[in-house]
């Protein structure tokens, strides 16, 4: 094996201190030992151990580790198991979480890792917590760039809601538009305008994000937590996805990036085959309240994160054959 001739530089430091020394050594027994002395250990019987989770650093080891490795220096009978101390340490100091921000802080700063970016970011986001606050006096933080109309969390997390499901109902409206039949245009309109109205009288079912409604009617949890359901082909998510959009602005921000997904898809099957129910037929044949619960409600709507939102047509079952035939079914 050949042997490092020129000292490496490694960033050292104790189990029970956060602060980190640079430290150039040839061999493991040198690094050991100036650690030892700078570090004011008295007595060196230990070894050196990679801070990020633990592993036992051998000579043989120590050859091939890389520059500016993170070590730490453990006494005889000490161990380290990464962040996990860290977290352990700080959780069981009973004190408060700004230790724990600023190591978490640190390593993402060197982290190459997406996989512990992403854990580190989302500790970052609850340690920063504050959900158990509801209004803007409380938590003005939260409320910037929101309108000064809202005063606590749920009322905007509701309107935040309530702006999507409009925003569905106005992509049904659109549709008028390439409709060329004048008749069924005509019947269309008056379909819609039926939608609009179960829409308003429901308050455009806003309370899905509204932590303060009843369990039936939210889709989170009384604090707030959002868990994502998974692919639209799929029972749950295999990435665990979840977020507290009332905890922090940064979390509020990022919970825009989640979607509430129409199983059957709106745009290629639900709206275009209320379009062809209706040639030869009134507004009063068909059944509305089909066509509601599939654009606007749970019975089609999945809360999924980004990453579970597949932009692909959803081949669920021949969406739109089969939406056709029971409409067909249906029809008064």
């Amino acid at each position: 094996m050949h042997k490092i001739t020129k000292p490496k530089l490694f960033k050292i430091r104790s189990a029970n201190q956060a602060k980190k020394y640079g430290i150039a050594a040839v061999t493991l027994k040198e690094l050991i030992k100036k650690a030892c002395h700078l570090l004011k250990v008295s007595s060196c019987g230990g070894q050196v151990c990679l801070y990020e989770d633990g592993t036992v650093v051998t000579e043989e080891y120590f050859q091939n580790l890389p520059h500016n490795t993170e070590l730490v220096l453990l006494p005889e009978g000490q161990s380290w198991n990464g962040l996990v101390h860290e977290i352990s340490q700080v959780l069981g100091l009973d004190r408060d979480a700004d230790l724990l921000i600023s190591a978490a802080k640190d390593l993402l700063a060197d982290e190459r890792s997406p996989k512990r970016r992403r854990i580190l970011g989302d500790l970052l986001r609850n340690l920063r917590d504050n959900s158990e606050v509801e209004s803007r006096e409380d938590d003005k933080d939260w409320f910037q760039g929101i309108d000064a109309r809202f005063k606590t969390k749920s009322a905007y997390m509701k309107y935040n809601c309530e702006s999507r499901i409009r925003g569905y109902l106005k992509e049904a409206d659109g549709y008028t538009r390439s409709i060329p039949n004048a008749k069924t245009k005509s019947e269309y309109k008056k379909v819609v305008e039926i939608l609009a109205e179960k829409l308003k009288a429901a308050r455009y079912n806003g309370t899905y994000f509204d932590r303060s409604e009843r369990d039936v009617h939210r889709l989170c949890t009384e604090e707030g937590w959002f868990t994502c359901q998974g692919v639209f082909d799929e029972n749950n998510c295999t990435f665990l996805h979840s977020i507290n959009p009332y905890g922090n602005r940064e979390s509020r921000i990022l919970f825009s990036t989640w979607n509430l997904d129409h199983l059957i898809e709106k745009k290629r099957a639900i709206i275009p085959t209320l379009a062809e129910a209706l040639k030869g037929n009134k507004s009063g044949d068909i059944n509305v309240d089909y066509f509601y619960k599939l654009l606007f409600t749970r019975e089609n709507l999945k809360l999924v994160h980004i990453v579970c939102h597949k932009k692909g047509a959803h081949e669920l079952s021949c969406d739109s054959r089969k939406i056709y035939k029971r409409v067909r079914r249906t029809v008064k």
